[in-house]
């Protein structure tokens, strides 16, 4: 006589666990939760020259219908800085990357000092890490400060993958610097949250905006794994959508900039991003010390 125990022990277990899988691709997959508002529809779009002048590499740079075409081939690469500096506000820009073989590339949006303050600078980073063909981008956000990105690397990463394709289409990137707090956006969806603690943890003095793409093959895919592959040259992003609001260095000081705070719907859909798409975060790495990092 057959036994029919088995069957019937497995079957619930096969039901569980394509139930699990089934929960698990449901919140990984589709759009975020809707953050309460979006910050970027407060702010004018402006053209690139109202912000912003090439700093470098001019030949691999052109401006197109408002959209600014920077490059990197084995000559060179290109980048470009705003016209003020700032001490706080909205930082936005719209970014297509290059599909294919980017492996070593780095494309950038990012606020710094280093051109001022060399060896002991500050900067808010939105970086691209170039990829191989059948794995997806990651965004590093970065924070340094005073001098810790100088030497002695002190660095605050934090990695995510996107939950679209940034090679399909232009998609929104910002910084909100306040005196309190920075928030990186994507979408206008906050992905991090980064608090100030204390002077010696938060950026505070002015900072320019900078763009760029450039050669960073020792470090950026994989760990320097993949270098930059000049047979697949020239290495091309898109930027468009220049949205910049803050309070200029030579503002008065009442002028503090706002990142609109994080309500509770900011924080669900931000939670949402790093349960399913963050890939690093240097406060949960063993490897680093914890002395040179007490706000995590």
């Amino acid at each position: 006589m057959p036994s029919y125990s088995c069957n019937f022990m497995a079957k619930p277990s096969l039901f569980v666990l394509v139930f699990v899988v089934v929960m698990y691709l449901s919140t990984a997959q589709g759009p975020p939760p809707f953050p309460g508002y979006y910050p970027s529809s407060s702010v004018q779009s402006k053209g690139f020259s109202e912000y912003f002048a090439n700093l470098w590499g001019p030949q691999h740079q052109r401006v197109d219908q408002g959209t600014l075409t920077i490059w990197l081939d084995k000559t060179s690469g290109s980048g470009y800085k705003s016209l003020r500096s700032y001490r706080s506000g909205y930082f936005g820009v719209s970014v297509k990357l290059q599909s294919g073989y980017t492996a070593g590339v780095i494309t950038s949006f990012y606020l710094s000092n280093n051109q001022y303050f060399p060896g002991n600078h500050d900067e808010i980073d939105i970086e691209f890490l170039g990829t191989t063909p059948g794995k997806p981008y990651t965004l590093q956000t970065n924070v340094f400060i005073r001098g810790s990105g100088d030497g002695n690397v002190i660095g605050r990463e934090m990695k995510f993958h996107l939950w679209f394709d940034p090679t399909q289409d232009f998609h929104h990137y910002a910084i909100q610097w306040t005196p309190s707090d920075i928030i990186f956006l994507v979408d206008d969806v906050p992905i991090r949250r980064y608090t100030k603690m204390n002077d010696a943890t938060f950026p505070t003095r002015k900072m320019w905006i900078y763009g760029s793409i450039w050669d960073a093959s020792e470090w950026a895919t994989e760990d320097g794994k993949y270098k930059a592959d000049y047979e697949y040259q020239p290495f091309v992003s898109k930027y468009q959508n220049f949205k910049i609001s803050g309070c200029t260095a030579e503002a008065a000081e009442s002028c503090r900039g706002d990142s609109g705070g994080m309500s509770q719907e900011r924080y669900r859909a931000m939670e949402w991003v790093q349960r399913n798409y963050l890939v690093y975060d240097y406060c949960h790495d063993p490897k680093r010390d914890r002395t040179q990092i007490p706000e995590c």
